[in-house]
């Protein structure tokens, strides 16, 4: 329902939208509360579909954005909490992947939350399909959300629609959403925190205790779909509470009657999520698998900002970035700035404010945009940016500044709703030029919605033309190799694989592979900051000649020491078995730099030949069994790999053959 226009600015009535107005508009949304919702609803899952299409007209069970990259790392956040709950494991940790630490899901972008919703999803059809289904309801999810908030503050329903979906569709949403960030992607809880915080501070029809409720458990969700967001949201909305405040002082008139109201909401949200989340949140800050420090060890994140001039002007990705995503698993489609508000956007906005300046609604955001927009810079080594103070303190040197952007974008949202609305009503609002009654009716009729597009189409149409090499998202499909599909499944319990290409080592896709076979094995290594090679600890330099050995751009050759780390890496992880996929039709991101060298490489380690199964290159691994001392000379080692210059099953088996030979 449409609140009364009178309590939206928290400060009496609104001048620029007459009382009759507001009068029809309130009278109308609670005679039909449901009606837009569902028909908005509607209108957003059809765009999302036309942006998945080829999704959901192939394959959605075994296609997505790619079963590569980041997103092989998805796919497996989402079979996890399904196959826990399956057999009666912890949702929260697993050493399935990264074997024998394990991962910590809550210390990662792990999206838990959407993983048990959808774990029926992933019991029938697979978590390829449970992702799908994901990265298909965050923009219409999160462009409902907007619009429930901000047909609360406008007249006329197309404004919130506009709003929604500027919000739900913008370039952060489907740029985050290309790579399965669904913690980027899926922003539905901030409006709604938003909206809790609306109905406890002016709109006042529901009390304070149900209100400050529904406000707790939407940051307990929001905890569970990403917690970095949930950070940069309390950050802004200390900035927005501090702005609050300071006009608050001014006017203590009308704030004091408020003050327990807010006081006995907010205390009954910060108790719901405290109880909920004392123990999650220890989990993972302390709990098994956790991280300390950096995420990750070798990235100082506060650089990762945005730019100024890409609000309004993005800036091309740089040469040969597509040629190196692609190779290694990125998005496999044209990928954008995801921070393009559009000049229209801006324009929009300021000259609204100019406008109606009356309505602080229209300060606050604004105010809070442009807080959101200084803090995403991050830091620079060359002059003071805001972020410096955060970046070092402990928990916020992991947060990414340019996802501040999406704080940018909820703004935005909203002053586009509002100043929409409010032009729909200025041209309702406007006097008679005679006493023609009826032929004015009709005139305001159709203008108002006219220039109410006008305005939206200003702001959106430059967003929509800037997307459109994106829509519909390119798609490729998640091929297992032969052996994950007839062998995996069949293995004896307790088995730990060293799986080729290793998922540390930019190329991921072993996870998705693991997670689509429904989890047969333990995997050595893994995605995420757990499986970054500086967590190794005594098996570092083992990790290190693995991922040599498994993907690099150069220089990839066996260096003295490597084999005796390996051996030592492969006995402390409990390995039992080491497979490389070789067989025709693999995607270059599933592939190793050079089946010749890795053979050769793990040929030397384990000192036995590969048998190939299915298609695989498959070596048997029994700690005890690994031969002593630091194994061939590496130069001839080195020597052995011209030998499966074609690639052929026989020339590897040769490759095999001259590294055992020499003892």
């Amino acid at each position: 329902p449409v609140a009364d226009t009178s309590t939206m600015t928290a400060a009496g009535p609104t001048p620029e939208i007459p009382a009759p107005v507001a009068a029809r508009a309130h009278r109308h949304a609670r005679a039909r509360p449901w009606r837009s919702l569902a028909l908005a609803g509607g209108a957003y899952l059809a765009l999302a579909l036309v942006v998945w299409w080829h999704v959901w007209s192939s394959h959605p069970t075994s296609t997505t954005t790619c079963g590569c990259g980041d997103s092989a790392l998805f796919i497996w956040f989402f079979a996890w909490p399904a196959h826990a709950l399956a057999h009666g494991l912890d949702p929260f940790f697993s050493t399935a992947m990264n074997h024998p630490q394990g991962t910590n899901l809550l210390a990662n972008t792990s999206e838990l939350a959407l993983g048990i919703v959808l774990a029926p999803v992933t019991w029938v059809f697979g978590p390829v399909a449970s992702m799908n289904v994901a990265l298909t309801l965050a923009p219409a999810l999160s462009a409902l959300a907007m619009f429930a908030l901000v047909r609360r503050w406008v007249s006329w329903t197309p404004a919130a629609f506009a709003a929604g979906l500027f919000f739900g569709f913008s370039p952060m949403v489907l740029v985050s959403l290309s790579d399965a960030h669904l913690m980027d992607g899926f922003l539905a809880i901030p409006p709604l925190l938003l909206l809790c915080a609306d109905e406890l501070l002016f709109t006042r029809r529901r009390g304070p205790v149900t209100v400050g409720v529904a406000l707790g458990l939407l940051v307990v969700a929001q905890f569970f779909i990403g917690l970095e967001l949930l950070v940069i949201l309390a950050i802004c909305g200390a900035a927005a509470a501090v702005m609050m405040a300071v006009y608050g002082l001014f006017h203590l008139d009308r704030v004091r009657p408020h003050v327990r109201r807010v006081v006995v909401g907010l205390a009954t949200g910060a108790a719901v999520a405290g109880v909920a989340l004392a123990y999650p949140a220890w989990y993972a800050l302390a709990g098994p698998g956790h991280t300390s420090g950096r995420v990750w060890p070798t990235l100082d994140l506060g650089f990762e900002g945005a730019s100024a001039t890409s609000y309004v002007v993005p800036a091309p990705p740089p040469a040969g970035y597509y040629l190196f995503s692609h190779r290694i698993g990125g998005y496999q489609g044209l990928t954008l700035s995801d921070q393009y508000v559009g000049l229209g956007m801006v324009l929009v906005a300021v000259v609204g404010l100019l406008v109606w300046r009356r309505d602080r609604r229209l300060w606050l955001f604004s105010a809070v945009a442009v807080v959101a927009g200084a803090l995403s810079l991050g830091t620079s080594h060359t002059h003071w940016l805001p972020w410096a103070l955060f970046a070092h303190l402990p928990l916020l040197q992991n947060v990414i500044p340019n996802r501040f952007d999406i704080v940018v974008f909820l703004c935005a949202a909203v002053l586009l709703g509002i100043v929409v609305g409010h032009a729909v009503d200025a041209v309702r609002a406007t006097p008679a030029p005679s006493a023609d009654g009826p032929a004015r009716g009709r005139v305001v009729r159709w203008a108002a919605p006219l220039v109410g597009t006008a305005v939206a189409l200003a702001a959106i149409v430059p967003v929509a033309w800037f997307l459109r090499p994106m829509v519909p998202m390119v798609t490729r499909p998640v091929r297992l190799p032969t052996w994950f599909t007839e062998v995996a499944p069949r293995l004896p319990a307790h088995q730990v694989l060293l799986v080729f290409p290793v998922p540390y080592q930019l190329l991921e896709s072993a996870m998705a592979w693991q997670a689509v076979a429904d989890v047969p094995y333990a995997m050595v290594g893994g995605g995420g900051p757990t499986g970054a090679v500086q967590r190794a600890g005594a098996e570092e330099p083992g990790a290190i000649a693995i991922g040599r050995a498994s993907f690099v751009f150069s220089d990839q050759e066996l260096r003295p020491g490597d084999v005796a780390a390996t051996r030592q890496a492969l006995a402390a992880w409990g390995v039992t078995g080491a497979v490389l996929p070789d067989e025709p039709g693999l995607a270059p991101y599933d592939r190793v730099t050079s089946v010749a060298y890795t053979t050769a490489f793990l040929t030397a380690v384990t000192g036995e030949a590969p048998v190939r199964d299915h298609g695989s290159w498959v070596w048997p691994v029994r700690a005890a069994d690994l031969p002593p001392g630091a194994g061939p000379p590496p130069a001839r080692v080195n020597g052995c790999v011209g030998l499966g210059a074609s690639g052929t099953p026989t020339a590897i088996r040769q490759v095999a053959a001259c590294v055992l030979a020499l003892g």
